[in-house]
């Protein structure tokens, strides 16, 4: 059960490796774009590569749904970002559980957005946790967990990507545990729990009066979504890469500074930020010397 990107690699893994995966849930198709094409979930399409089974429910209380999981006695069911929410009765239809691949060292950043929330609060490290999913929202009994280094480089579309192929060898290596009977579940400190709340397009507007290293852990978060933008008048800029550097402004947060003609610096609360790629209103992704030969941000301009 699983609908991103995210779950892709788990599924080619379990596929690689000899397990019988006889059905494959996800998400329907959804209208996107400006024509509003139905567009299916990364997940449907590799199953369908694999010639496999998919049901698209739009409710897990669909009776074809319930009757085929009943049907297939399944041992597991694995969960990955599905975008359902599983009830008791549903979690009770595997013989030895419902296995969860989290994107975080739990109990840590329980809930949607682990990634983000883990690269936005400049942790050194994150993870992945296998997990024995209940009732709750990532509350289950740990499996297995993996570590994995975030570099200062690191948007959570490159973590994402590290964390996604990482998930899927917890996966077989859990598995693999059950199989030889050396996973014990263990509970979870619920003392420990942080969460990493659902995010929205408007939370990615900057603002410039946090540090610039917290902007630039903020903009690596947000990136590629739901994205990192600030205001110029009206104009909505979309900031895609920067760096923080340690020098001292006494411009108010949000100041454009006087540099080089292809650099863009702007002033923080607390340092400088300096821009490297930006998106604006033309839509383009360009870098900052390009940027500022077809839009004028002259010194003393402020950024909302």
């Amino acid at each position: 059960m699983g609908t991103p990107d995210f779950a892709v690699p788990a599924l080619q893994a379990l596929i690689q490796n000899g397990y019988h995966v006889p059905l494959v849930v996800t998400q329907p198709d959804r209208p996107k774009g400006r024509g509003r094409k139905l567009v299916a979930p990364p997940v449907k399409l590799k199953a369908l590569e694999l010639d496999l089974e998919v049901l698209q429910p739009s409710t897990l209380k669909d009776e074809n749904f319930r009757s085929q999981s009943r049907q297939l006695r399944p041992d597991f069911f694995v969960v990955l970002a599905f975008g359902h929410i599983l009830s008791e009765n549903i979690l009770q239809l595997p013989r030895l559980g419902t296995i969860n691949i989290h994107a975080s060292l739990l109990p840590k950043y329980r809930g949607p957005a682990p990634i983000q929330w883990a690269i936005m609060n400049g942790e050194s490290e994150t993870g992945i946790t296998t997990m024995l999913m209940d009732k709750g929202v990532d509350t289950g009994d740990i499996l297995l967990s993996q570590k994995e280094p975030i570099f200062p480089e690191d948007t959570a579309a490159t973590l994402h990507e590290r964390l996604a192929a990482g998930g899927a060898d917890l996966l077989v290596k859990t598995l693999q545990g059950f199989a030889s009977e050396t996973i014990k579940p263990i509970p979870q400190d619920h003392q420990k729990a942080t969460y990493a709340p659902l995010l929205k397009k408007q939370d990615g507007h900057i603002r410039w009066q946090k540090s610039a290293d917290e902007l630039d852990a903020f903009i690596r978060g947000m990136t590629p979504w739901p994205g990192a933008f600030t205001f110029h008048q009206k104009n909505r800029l979309r900031i895609l890469k920067a760096a923080p550097i340690q020098e001292d402004t006494t411009e108010p947060a949000g100041t454009i500074l006087e540099t080089f003609p292809d650099e863009l610096c702007v002033a923080t609360g607390k340092g400088v930020l300096s821009i490297s790629e930006i998106q604006g209103p033309s839509g383009k992704r360009l870098g900052a010397a390009d940027f500022l030969r077809g839009y004028r941000l002259p010194p003393g301009t402020v950024l909302t």
